[in-house]
């Protein structure tokens, strides 16, 4: 159970404007202030944050310190982070000072809403001197201080970062993760956590993973949806397993949406699920099966349900396929003849689009926000369900940009196990190497296969 401590209903709400393009909060310009010694999964949570808000249309951009620093000292040992090291010093602090300014001049270029300056931020001295400078180019602060005392996390984290920082390429691992430890202390010694002397900072803090969150002083409605997401977060290591319904006989037709039934080579497929996930899972940990509600997912499912007595399955009705209005059940072929100018204008804009009666993928970004906040606060999960949901959910690991995610191909027959780390999200792909039909349409064309 979190224990939230402060309070939203001080909040004050800034105009918001909706229409095709989302959600645009006027004259909002925000830096996300990450805080906290090194592995308690700061980077990991400013990527998430940024690619969430991108995901709903909100321009965000990540601005880390270490990359900057990596410019002039692309592999430094401990030593260099050692406060009374004043070369070291010298150059962390120009680090600093390029990525703000970076920043600042992101914000003035007038395209920007929310920055996220990815760095210790470890002193109230650092902490004031960001938010002055922020302060004065009119843009509001939210420190996020990531606060974890769990030797099973940290020692996770360490494990992560001397694999994929790179801070660490080439080096041998034990190496680095003894280098790594060396530098934690070296940050130690001089950390000061957010506390009461900052009352007047605009703060979240995420204790150990979140089983606590403080929050303090929020100003508004962006602030507010940042925080709900942090809220839901938790940095612990874990994968996410996405398939597509097995071919169904609208597949072989070459028609949309409908709730039709598995072709044989789909129940083959169905039948033979359980052994790649079995596969890809490695061991005896307990993973939850979400599923859409239309029959093709549901079948597909249910020899997986049936495998792992700890398997637990879950339909959501938001993970149905994008609702194509009017032309459920028919061909491309049969849209583009009875509908040429919807059928020209999704090709055009297929992101934004909506079936005559139904749906654009931005609708289902919407409908599937709740299912990425239950995706972060989850440990394993494998989803079960189609193209479009498919596209957006993995858009949103991938950080694939919106105007491609409704033209990238997602095979039928095939596993994908994503593994968020705290520099990308790793993908691997297995092929159940069945036979399906391929439901890929490329801009213009109406081929009933392609």
């Amino acid at each position: 159970m979190k224990d939230y401590c402060g309070s939203l209903d001080s909040m004050t709400t800034k105009r918001i404007m909706t229409n095709h393009m989302g959600v645009k909060v006027e004259d909002t310009r925000i830096c996300v202030v990450m805080v906290g010694l090194p592995a308690r999964g700061k980077s990991l949570i400013a990527q998430k944050v940024v690619r969430y808000l991108g995901w709903l249309s909100i321009p965000a951009k990540n601005f880390n310190v270490g990359t900057y620093r990596r410019a002039d000292t692309p592999a430094p040992s401990a030593d260099f982070f050692d406060t009374s090291n004043k070369e070291g010093e010298k150059m962390r602090q120009a680090a600093a000072r390029a990525a703000v300014a970076d920043m600042v001049k992101w914000f003035n270029e007038g395209t920007g809403t929310v920055a996220v300056l990815d760095a210790t931020n470890s002193t109230k001295a650092r902490r004031r001197w960001v938010k002055e400078w922020c302060d004065e180019h009119n843009i509001e602060t939210l420190f996020v201080e990531s606060k974890c005392d769990n030797d099973e996390i940290i020692m996770a984290n360490i494990l992560e970062v001397k694999t994929t920082s790179p801070d660490y390429i080439g080096q041998d691992p034990e190496t680095a993760a003894k280098d790594f430890r060396n530098r934690i202390r070296n940050y130690e010694r001089v950390y000061q956590t957010i506390d009461e002397d900052e009352k007047d900072l605009t703060y979240v803090k995420l204790i150990d993973v979140g089983s606590q969150v403080i929050i303090n002083n929020i100003q508004d409605y962006l602030q507010s949806r940042v925080v709900y997401y942090l809220m839901n977060l938790h940095i612990r290591p874990r994968s996410i397993w996405l398939s597509r319904h097995g071919e169904s006989q609208y597949n072989l037709d070459g028609k949309i949406g409908g709730d039709s039934q598995l072709s044989e080579r789909g129940e083959l497929y169905a039948s033979r699920l359980p052994e790649l996930v079995a596969n890809s899972v490695g061991d005896d940990r307990p993973l939850t099966i979400w599923t859409s509600t239309l029959k093709r997912t549901i079948a597909t499912a249910r020899h997986l349900a049936s495998a792992k007595t700890h398997y637990n399955k879950l339909e959501w009705k938001a993970l149905d396929e994008i609702e194509s209005g009017v032309c459920d059940g028919l061909t491309y072929a049969e849209i583009a003849e009875q509908y040429p100018e919807d059928f020209q204008a999704r090709d055009d804009d297929k992101y934004n689009y909506r079936y005559r009666g139904g749906e654009s993928y931005r609708d289902v970004v919407i409908r599937l926000e709740p299912i990425i906040m239950e995706l972060e606060r989850s440990e394993n999960i494998i989803i079960v369900t189609h193209q479009a949901v498919l596209r957006c959910i993995y858009a949103y690991y991938m950080n694939v940009p919106q105007e491609q995610s409704p033209w990238m191909e997602v095979p039928l027959h095939t596993l994908i196990k994503l593994t968020p780390r705290a520099y990308a999200t790793e993908e691997t792909r297995v092929p159940a190497m069945i036979p399906a039909v391929s439901t890929f349409r490329t801009k213009g064309s109406t081929a009933k296969h392609q």
